[in-house]
Parts: structure tokens; C-alpha cells; sequence
């Protein structure tokens, strides 16, 4: 009896995933021609039609949507095979496929990688910078390890290892009144312009809970897609904004004179960690790298605020 390929599920699952052979061919990194050979190579193995195809787009049929949901399981499944064999080399060695979100990764990569390489040698580290809700679903798929994001975020789904606290600090002009002040509380920015990252990221909702505002009270608040762009906001005077101390001390700020100070709140900090499947065998490899981050950042979670989810 014949049985397809993971190559022929994987490229079923990118094409139901696009629902255009150029698209999916140009995903898996293969000529449409292999692309279309390999589907029907696929189809005539299982004897059944999965696709609907026309001139504009690919259908997948109802059959089609089993199989590609099969093919995930199976997908995933092998990875973590894949995983345990890496995992009994020894710690952090092999591919690791990480992903992370924009408001860590130029932070905090950068500063860790030398000793990666130093202390890792046999590691090849694979990144994927992305916002968190997509990382969370190549995840669930298989497309990566484990991701290093921040919280609070809803992730249930996954095991999670938070390791680390990062503050949150606030950024003003040099001559601003607030100068004046050694630390801020979310009351003194009530009546503030304060400047936000666009919907979709999630510093945007730490920093809102952080600061006390609401998302009805910004309609005149300006919105950016980058910190760049915040402390280029900030420094041309169109308000204040709130930056993780871990994007200050990378020197996001250096060259424009801004000013920080420590903001105290309930909420006045955000917490990294990482999340993985519940059936990655590699939680040692994810317990080292988590240890290493957490040494390079020197905010560690305090004894009663420590998580690791099962």
C-alpha cells in the first residue's frame, strides 16, 4: 500500500493555507510545476479529489479540509520525533525554530547572541520575528519550537515559562514639567498626550493597563507601528510615550535627549517568557535559554510572581 509523503502533506496544508498554486509553491520554495505534480501525485495515492481547482484559485474540498487537518497532526507530530532526537544530543544544539515579537527581538537578541555562540556552538537558531497572535498559531502548526513573547497574553493552550520582569519607564522631553518629578505615577499622565503603538501589538495593552487609559479616551492620541517611531513622536514634541526598560538600555533613546523616569503602578511592567507545545520533548533546551535571557536582562521574576504552566 502506498502512503504520501510529508513533503506531499506539507505542501497540501501550504496550499490550503493560500489557495493559489503560485503562492504555495513560492512558500515551499519549489516551481509551481512541482508544486501541482506533487498535489496530484498526492490525490492519486489517497484516490480522491482534495482540491477543486480553476482558473483564479484552488478550492479545497471537504474531504480536502480532513486531510489537511490530518496532515497537521502528522506534521507537528513529526517535528517533536525530530525535536527528541535533537534534544538527545545535549542542550541547545540542533535547529531551534524561535519566534519573537518586534518589541524584543533588536532588544535583546543582540545582546545575547555572542554568548550563544560562544557557550552553543552546536545550536542553529532559526528567528521569525512577528507579531504575537501569529506566532502563536505557527506554533500551534508546527512552523516553530517555541516563541519568546510578552505577557500578560492568553496562551493556555501552550506551556509557558515567564522568567522575567520588564519594566516599563516613561519618556518625555528634556525641558517637559514631569522632569521635575524622580518617579511617575499613572495619575500624572492623565492629562498627558501619551503616544501608543498601533492595535494589534500587545505593548499596546500593557502600556494602556499600565497607564490607567482606555481605548475610549485616545481618539485624539497619535499611533505609530515601531518604538522608533514613538521616540521620534516624543522627541518632536507631540507627547509622551511609555518604553520597556529593556528597548532604553539597548539605547533606543541615544542621540535624541529624551528623559526617563520610573513609573509606579499596580501594572508598571511587563513579563517575558517563553511558550512551546505541551508535546515538544526540548524543555531543557527552553529551560537553558530561558535562564540565559533571564541572566542578560537582570530583572528575574520575584519568588512569588515565578510561572511555569503545565
Amino acid at each position: 500500500m502506498r502512503l504520501p509523503t510529508l513533503t506531499q502533506l506539507r505542501h497540501l496544508v501550504i496550499l490550503a493555507e493560500t489557495h493559489h498554486f503560485g503562492r504555495a509553491a513560492e512558500a515551499a520554495f519549489v516551481t509551481q510545476s512541482t508544486m501541482s505534480a506533487s498535489i496530484k501525485e498526492l490525490e492519486l495515492t489517497l484516490g480522491q479529489t482534495l482540491i477543486e481547482r480553476t482558473k483564479r484559485q484552488v478550492q479545497i474540498t471537504p474531504l480536502g479540509a480532513e486531510v489537511v487537518a490530518r496532515a497537521k497532526d502528522i506534521l507537528n507530530e513529526t517535528e517533536d520525533l525530530v525535536a527528541l532526537v535533537s534534544a538527545a544530543q545535549g542542550v541547545l544544539t540542533g535547529t531551534l525554530r524561535l519566534g519573537i515579537i518586534p518589541t524584543i527581538g533588536p532588544f535583546l537578541l543582540p545582546r545575547i547572541w555572542p554568548t550563544l555562540h560562544r557557550d552553543y556552538p552546536g545550536l542553529k537558531l532559526e528567528l521569525q520575528e512577528d507579531k504575537t497572535a501569529r506566532l502563536l498559531v505557527d506554533l500551534s502548526e508546527g512552523k516553530l519550537d517555541a516563541a519568546l513573547i510578552a505577557f500578560p497574553y492568553e496562551v493556555d493552550l501552550f506551556k509557558q515559562l515567564v522568567f522575567a520582569d520588564d519594566p516599563f519607564l516613561v519618556v518625555l522631553p528634556k525641558k517637559h514639567p514631569l522632569c521635575e518629578k524622580e518617579r511617575l505615577t499613572a495619575r500624572d499622565l492623565k492629562k498627558e498626550n501619551l503616544l501608543f503603538l498601533d492595535h494589534g501589538n500587545c505593548l499596546r495593552d500593557h502600556i494602556l493597563s499600565a497607564s490607567g487609559f482606555h481605548e475610549g479616551s485616545l481618539s485624539q492620541t497619535m499611533k505609530a507601528t515601531s518604538l522608533l517611531t514613538l521616540v521620534q513622536m516624543v522627541d518632536a514634541g507631540f507627547g509622551l510615550t511609555l518604553l520597556p526598560k529593556m528597548a532604553v538600555d539597548a539605547g533606543l533613546l541615544r542621540g535624541t535627549g529624551l528623559q526617563v523616569r520610573p513609573l509606579e503602578a499596580a501594572k508598571s511592567s511587563r513579563r517575558i517568557g517563553l511558550v512551546f507545545r505541551r508535546t515538544n520533548p526540548r524543555t531543557e533546551d527552553f529551560g537553558a535559554l530561558a535562564e540565559l535571557l533571564r541572566d542578560e536582562l537582570g530583572t528575574p521574576l520575584p519568588p512569588s510572581r515565578k510561572s511555569e504552566k503545565s
